[in-house]
């Protein structure tokens, strides 16, 4: 994993941007619906990780919370 990982993240734009030349070059116009699709592809994929970001924030804040106030301060006496 150590080295594939760096290996997929140079290679993949590589081969994207290879891709979407060689649609221009077979379809023209239709290379737009390929940039189309990978940016909706993309932006899901932002959002999905935002997401996942933004609770993973909210549930570190409520625990921290729930660890400042006393557990014994909820009980009535």
């Amino acid at each position: 994993m150590r080295i594939a990982k760096p290996l997929l993240l140079v290679t993949t734009p590589i081969g994207v941007a290879g891709a979407i030349y060689e649609a221009y070059r077979q379809a023209g116009g239709l290379v737009i619906l390929m940039v189309a699709l990978m940016s909706l592809i993309g932006v899901a994929f932002g959002t999905l990780v935002y997401t996942i970001r933004r609770e993973a924030a909210e549930e570190k804040q409520r625990l921290a919370a729930r660890q400042a106030t006393p557990a014994d301060a909820s009980e009535p006496s």
